[in-house]
Order: C-alpha cells, then structure tokens, then sequence
C-alpha cells in the first residue's frame, strides 16, 4: 500500500479504528470540477522560497518553502484548467485599515495586525503569488473567514457555473482548506483535495488534516494523478465568465 503522507502520525489503535468504521473509501471525482485555489497569497508564502522561520520575520503568515513546491504543483493545474475551459475560482482576504474586521483573529493571534498589510520590508500580503494568478476571467472570492463559503458568493457561482465538484489546493491546510472542504461536504458537492498542492506553517497540522479530510469529507489525491484526471476531461464543459472587457450579454 502507498505510504501517506499522515501515515508516521497514525497509531495502530487509529489504522484499526479507521478500517472497522469504514472510513477513507474512494468516492471518485466529479464529472464538471472547478479548481479551488484558497489563498495562495504572498501572506502565506513569502515573496521568496526560504526557510520558514526566516520568511515569518517579515510574512507573520507564511509557511515557507513548502508553499513553494505546492505553488509549483498548483502551476500545473491551472494550465491543464486553462486549456480545457475549467472554472478557476481564487480567495483571498481583505481587511479595514484598523482591522476590525478581523474579529476574534484579532484575540487569537499576536500578529494580526499585520494581516493588512504595512510591515516594513513587505508588500500586500493578500496579493496573489504570481507564478499563479488570475487571469481576467477566473473568478475571485474575497472571504472575511476561513471557510471559502462563509459570507461569500461562492455556492451561488458554483450554482451558476454548473459545477459538481471542486478540485481544492492552496493553504493551510488545517485552517481554511480543511473549513472550505468541510463547508463544500456539507454542500454536497464532490471533493477533491490535491495533496501535494495544500500547504501549512505545521508540518503535524498539514499530515492530520488531509487524514481527517479522507477519512471523512474528501478524496486527497497525488497532484499527478488530479493533472491526467484533468487532461482527459472533453473541453467546452462550462460556459465562463469573458472577462475584463467583454461585451455584457443583453
């Protein structure tokens, strides 16, 4: 059996548990996925692959090189997704000048103040990596919490776009990928979570999350694997928003 990832954090008391209760069965993918890139920001990557505590001196959220080598992987899919006509759906975050609005963030983290942006030595940190960011017709979601549903339109352009199922990568994997998986779940959608396009600052954290997340809400699938599942998709599945520029519909 192929070693996972979480695997070194599992009892054996947890591997008989999980196989009695019939947990991490394979559900498949969707038949007209949309990919789901949560956060992918210069907050949580540094502008630079470093190490991580280094990158944190400047990017209080960052999770370092291991952000990188996922936005590598996340490169691939786009592309595929490009190509074959797929939604493409980012968040990010924004956030007042006095950060209020970052609510119980603002108690539970002794950095929050920087979220906003306005460290020295750093740019915006909710502006997207560049290696992957959006084109004028991907969609983007501003999300006030963890959960890409949360107080955003996103079940609603999902609704409008037809999509079955989500194709999710991006960052952390314990925080706002595991809200977003489990609100997405809850929606009943299919879910893919790409394994090696996830990211967090916790290594234990990362493991565990994409453990619960098989078990229970999602399939968590090699990028390798969720590229050639793309690539066989026919094109033309979803009709997608112009972008800038484009003549509105009458």
């Amino acid at each position: 059996m192929q070693e996972r990832v979480w695997d070194q954090f599992l009892t054996a008391r947890d591997r008989d548990v999980f196989a009695a209760a019939g947990y991490g069965v394979r559900q498949g993918f969707g038949a007209r996925p949309a990919l789901l890139i949560i956060d992918v920001s210069y907050g949580f990557c540094g502008d630079r692959p470093e190490p991580i505590l280094t990158s944190i001196k400047r990017w209080s959220n960052s999770c370092g090189e291991e952000a990188w080598h996922a936005i590598g992987v996340i490169a691939k899919l786009v592309e595929i997704a490009r190509r074959k006509g797929l939604p493409i759906i980012y968040t990010t975050a924004h956030y007042r000048d006095d950060r209020w609005d970052i609510g119980m963030g603002n108690l539970k983290n002794g950095r929050a103040v920087e979220w906003g942006g306005g460290v020295e030595g750093a740019g915006d940190p909710n502006l997207f990596v560049k290696e992957i960011e959006p084109s004028p017709a991907d969609i983007v979601v501003v999300k006030p919490k963890p959960s890409a549903f949360f107080g955003t339109p996103l079940s609603s352009h999902l609704t409008l776009l037809g999509a079955d199922s989500l194709i999710v990568t991006g960052t952390t994997t314990s925080g706002c990928v595991r809200a977003s998986v489990v609100n997405a779940f809850s929606h009943n959608y299919r879910v893919t979570v790409v394994e090696d396009g996830c990211f967090d600052r916790s290594q234990s954290s990362h493991a565990l999350s994409l453990c619960d997340m098989n078990a229970k809400y999602a399939d968590v699938v090699p990028g390798a694997e969720v590229c050639e599942h793309l690539e066989a998709l026919p094109p033309g599945l979803f009709a997608l928003p112009q972008g800038a520029g484009a003549d509105a519909a009458p």
